[in-house]
């Protein structure tokens, strides 16, 4: 059963001087299966249709899409809070597109490896020992207090 989707209503004027924006939010979600290279995952709303989000890929982000395959995810129903009553996590579509042919699209990596430095170490192990080292002078007592406490100081 599809709901009734509200689109914007037509407007008298020059079409140059219209600009349409979506009502629509998709997410970009890193699969969780392995799946072709030319393939990408979104987390799309239950109101948007396959049609409508090859438009929103193609006119707005310019990105050739070969084909769209959409699936209804339930929410979780198994949780309950402290008067014993089922909390239900929402619905989510989940739509599969396929890239034009020659299209690939990687995943960015987000949390690169960290960088080595010369010596065969990681680059922030010398700024943290610096740190460290720093940190150790300023705890050490001062010969010339006599034993007096830093806190008790003029």
């Amino acid at each position: 059963m599809a709901r009734n989707v509200l689109y914007p209503l037509y407007q008298l004027g020059n079409p140059q001087l219209r600009v349409f924006r979506t009502n629509f939010f998709i997410q970009l979600v890193r699969p969780g299966r392995t799946q072709p290279e030319d393939t990408v995952q979104f987390r799309i709303p239950l109101e948007m249709t396959r049609v409508d989000l090859r438009n929103y890929l193609e006119r707005i982000y310019n990105v050739p899409v070969g084909a769209v395959r959409t699936r209804v995810q339930h929410g979780s129903n198994r949780k309950r809070d402290h008067r014993n009553v089922r909390l239900k996590k929402p619905d989510y579509k989940v739509a599969y597109v396929q890239l034009a042919h020659g299209q690939t699209f990687t995943f960015p990596d987000l949390f690169p490896e960290k960088k080595l430095s010369p010596e065969g170490g990681p680059a922030d192990d010398n700024i943290r020992d610096e740190l460290l080292e720093a940190q150790r002078h300023r705890a050490s007592r001062d010969p010339r207090r006599g034993g007096v406490p830093a806190w008790f100081g003029l």
